[in-house]
């Protein structure tokens, strides 16, 4: 079991239970990626996977993320459920679910980096790797692949309605939550795909998973 930590604004939102957090990072579609570069903050929004204590992350192999090694990095994913409508301004707030780790990054050389590469596109596409063609020996080259070793982890879930002041629920103002609702559509086939091609059953399996 890794360490986990929580430093909440709002403790009881908090969670530290490794359930919570994996779940978070395994249906999220995007990470942001945080780390010093040349002493200068940098955040980026990533493709991401997990394979137990390890996050992977790819690019190119010149890009500055392809060759973070031994550099602090956090990572988060946020999903957002719902906007809260509460009869003041101080007690709006969101309905989300957000996971936060802190790690080292590594550049991740040999077998490790064609079990990541499956990994992030499956997590993207389940059961897509199994579909398509295999990487070319030069598009590996050109591809960089850094895993973060999960050192640190903490959740933070709000659901639920507004907690307003009890004095205000008799002011007659309307409150409660506007859903936000995200979902992946049909696919659309390019002009190169034959007007007989099913969809794929991973593009299926990534609207069961991202709901």
């Amino acid at each position: 079991m890794l360490p986990a930590y929580a430093r909440a604004r709002q403790p009881k939102n908090a969670h530290t239970d490794r359930a919570t957090i994996d779940d978070i990072l395994d249906t999220g579609l995007v990470a942001h990626v945080g780390f010093l570069d040349a002493g200068r903050p940098m955040v980026m929004p990533m493709a991401h996977a997990r394979i137990g204590d390890a996050l992977y992350l790819h690019g190119a192999s010149k890009t500055r993320i392809a060759k973070l090694d031994g550099v602090a990095v956090c990572l988060t994913v946020t999903q957002l459920h719902g906007i809260v409508v509460a009869r003041s301004g101080f007690h709006h707030s969101v309905n989300y679910r957000s996971a936060i780790v802190h790690g080292t990054a590594r550049v991740v050389e040999g077998q490790e980096i064609d079990e990541a590469l499956i990994a992030i596109t499956d997590h993207l596409l389940p059961g897509r790797s199994a579909e398509i063609r295999p990487m070319t020996p030069q598009e590996r080259k050109a591809t960089g692949v850094v895993a973060i070793d999960i050192e640190h982890a903490s959740a933070k879930v709000r659901t639920g309605p507004p907690r307003d002041d009890p004095d205000d629920h008799a002011s007659g103002l309307w409150g409660g939550v506007l859903p936000v609702v995200t979902g992946l559509g049909r696919g659309v086939s390019d002009a190169h795909t034959p007007d007989d091609a099913p969809e794929p059953p991973s593009l299926g399996a990534a609207r069961e998973k991202f709901v």
